[in-house]
């Protein structure tokens, strides 16, 4: 068994009262997707305040994901899905819409906030929360992140420009994230942390998920041969291997096909 690794100290935390996103799989069976993530990246779960469909996944004490046992029911994709943080969920829903992007879900009350899902103008899907009542959780620790992002998208610069004006990135507003252009990639902070890099390249029409323009959710890890190699013996499988960044990146699929990438790389910057 493997797992998240201690010492991304320069990655934007995702997880608290104040982190700028969340991550959830919707998956179709909760307990094969509880069984594999503990194997693989040694959490622990404990129930959510959602319903028996719901499960929390704990680092620790800290919480680090949602997991949704719905897809088969709402006839949502097998997927992780970033969800990031804004003030008041029907604005932001509404700025998806008319930047023409697509909410398909929501907003809808849900525990202690609000959801909307959707996806922006290329299909690469998202949600949004707007927290309405105290999280009760212990904050991440100080610049500890137990994931963080990258958008493979058709093109980088129009992304953010969509991203920016839906969720306030770069407007100057006290607490927003920062863009900034590095290359050919963006490079999005959050507190002086990296936490996401938006990619160009992806194609629409691709029939490999993997190519599609998407959010894709990355773990680092301690020892990457070792998580590989505990995810193919729990019913996952690899998918691709890149390296590059400083590191190797390799994106796994779990048993129920959920893609999902684990790195060795210390940031997303």
């Amino acid at each position: 068994m493997t797992g998240s690794d201690p010492r991304t100290a320069s990655a934007a935390p995702l997880t608290g009262p104040a982190a700028p996103c969340w991550v959830t799989l919707m998956t179709r069976n909760l307990e094969t997707a509880e069984r594999f993530y503990t194997q693989v990246l040694g959490w622990s779960f404990r129930p959510g305040r959602l319903g028996a469909d719901y499960a929390v996944a704990y680092r620790g004490e800290v919480p680090v994901a949602g997991v949704f046992a719905v897809s088969s029911a709402y006839h949502v994709a097998v997927a992780w899905t970033p969800y990031f943080a804004v003030e008041d969920a029907d604005v932001a829903a509404a700025r998806v819409r008319e930047r023409s992007g697509t909410v398909a879900v929501g907003p809808l009350t849900l525990g202690k906030g609000r959801g909307v899902l959707a996806s922006d103008r290329d299909g690469a899907s998202f949600g949004l929360w707007e927290r309405t009542e105290a999280s009760a959780s212990p904050p991440a620790p100080a610049g500890h992140a137990h994931a963080w992002l990258r958008l493979r998208t058709r093109n980088a610069f129009d992304a953010a420009i969509f991203y920016g004006e839906v969720l306030d990135w770069a407007s100057g507003r006290p607490g927003c994230c920062d863009v900034a252009y590095e290359g050919d990639e963006v490079i999005v902070r959050c507190g002086g942390h990296p936490l996401a890099r938006i990619s160009s390249g992806a194609v629409e029409a691709a029939v490999d998920p993997v190519v599609r323009p998407h959010w894709q959710v990355q773990f680092p890890v301690a020892d990457l041969a070792a998580t590989v190699s505990a995810a193919e013996r729990h019913g996952g499988a690899l998918v691709v291997e890149r390296t590059g960044f400083g590191g190797t990146e390799v994106t796994l699929r779990d048993p129920d096909g959920a893609l999902f990438a684990v790195t060795d790389v210390r940031s997303p910057a």
